[in-house]
């Protein structure tokens, strides 16, 4: 009998336990460690923080999902893994053994890295559910005293997706509110160009997002490395290829949202062989530590290298798609080693994604994520709007009835076109 524990229950570690649970023999024990019994939908968050969802909207109790599919929940969240003793130790101080473990905790939110940024300091986020609610606090204020917005990402982030969402779907809201034409709007990016997205650009994401940035009247500044914010005001210096100053821009704001740096949750950073500086994960081709081979990881924790040389740090997204391509490598891995084989499978780390303007989108498919890439599209619609919404209802519904299945991939295959992504999803190396 086998003990495999899975370390965070977000979007990677909730299909991870029900994929592994679906693999394993019946003996075997699958326990999920989380801090907290409830799962969020966090794609939803940009639609939380204006109104158009409620927190309860996009919210699983995982107490009873998990308890009838047999898998073990341990809510006290973990103050440390113990790798080379096979453990977790529990906030509370309680242990868990493990034969295999699976860390896909997501990452570390490093607003400290910035003074006064986050929910803390003097700017919004959309991180967490609870941020979302504190943000359509804020965004309620906005709607009734107008004011100058700023929306982005500090240097370090890696998932910039959602601040572009997010800068969008205000223009919606606020267009819906009938204010827009009193909120002058500048989007600020660590990006050196918009619609890098931490991947050197997919398709023609720089051309489709720079002309609806223009189209919505958004200005925007790249390289741009923010040093503080105080109230009311955001401090952004606009860097030359070379990382000097080119420009000191201060920008008065009376609502901002950047997303922050990210980087390894304190339960394993800092542990020699596991973790990278940032404290992501290091993993092999079968997503596994190649230090200790009974570890592996999923998820925005991995460690993937930059793409490219850029004046600031720009981090690469790990896409749903992706981290599910991720998800069904590991389970097949673990379960090979279980049953006395050898890890063979590899995630094709493709990256398919949504991004909702509130009323169209824009989409692009990497494949792979990394360039060179045999899949390098994108396109603009009021489709995407649609294909969102039904993405975020399929995805509950998936978490609550505890179903393995890959939605991304049949949201290609039906809405793209693209036949053979099927056929490449899940690549196996001998």
């Amino acid at each position: 009998m086998s003990h495999i524990v899975i370390l965070g229950a977000g979007l990677g570690g909730i299909i991870m336990a029900y994929e592994m649970k679906a693999k394993l023999r019946r003996d075997d024990r699958v326990t999920v460690v989380n801090l907290g019994s409830t799962y969020s939908f966090v794609p939803s968050n940009p639609w939380v923080a204006v109104g158009w969802r409620q927190p309860e909207d996009i919210a699983v109790d995982l107490v009873p999902v998990l308890k009838q599919r047999d898998i073990a929940l341990r809510p006290e969240g973990a103050e440390r893994v113990e790798p080379a003793l096979n453990r977790i130790r529990l906030n509370g101080g309680d242990i868990v053994d493990y034969d295999y473990l699976v860390i896909a905790t997501g990452p570390d939110l490093a607003f400290d890295e910035v003074p006064g940024l986050g929910p803390h300091g003097y700017t919004q986020s959309i991180c967490h559910t609870d941020h979302a609610v504190a943000a359509k606090a804020a965004f309620d204020k906005l709607v009734k005293a107008p004011g100058p917005i700023v929306i982005g990402a500090a240097q370090g982030a890696s998932c910039y997706g959602p601040a572009y969402e997010f800068a969008f779907i205000l223009d919606t809201a606020l267009r819906n509110a009938r204010v827009r034409d009193r909120v002058p709007m500048t989007f600020v990016t660590p990006e050196p160009y918009i619609g890098h997205l931490g991947l050197d650009g997919v398709g023609d994401t720089k051309g489709l997002i720079e002309s609806a940035l223009r189209e919505r009247h958004i200005k925007w500044i790249t390289n741009a490395r923010t040093t503080r914010v105080e109230q009311d005001k955001l401090f952004v210096e606009e860097v030359n290829d070379d990382g000097s100053v080119k420009t000191a821009h201060e920008l008065p704001f009376s609502f901002s949202m950047l997303l922050p740096a990210f980087r390894g949750v304190p339960a394993v950073a800092g542990i020699e062989g596991l973790t990278n500086p940032r404290g992501f994960i290091v993993i092999d081709k079968h997503q596994r530590n190649p230090v200790y081979p009974n570890v592996f990881a999923v998820g925005v924790c991995v460690a993937i290298p930059p793409v490219g040389k850029t004046p600031l740090a720009v981090g690469v997204p790990k896409t749903g798609f992706m981290i599910e391509s991720m998800v069904t490598a590991t389970a097949e891995n673990i379960a090979a080693l279980v049953k006395g084989g050898e890890p063979k499978a590899v995630a094709s780390w493709n990256a398919v994604c949504l991004a909702d303007f509130g009323d169209d989108g824009i989409a692009f498919v990497a494949q792979p994520q990394i360039p060179p890439r045999n899949v390098n599209w994108s396109s603009q619609g009021r489709w995407v709007h649609a294909a969102k919404v039904g993405f975020e209802k399929y995805f509950l519904h998936k978490v609550r009835q505890g179903k393995s299945d890959t939605f991304y991939e049949n949201l290609v295959l039906d809405l793209l076109g693209i036949k053979k992504l099927k056929e490449i999803h899940m690549e196996t190396a001998e």
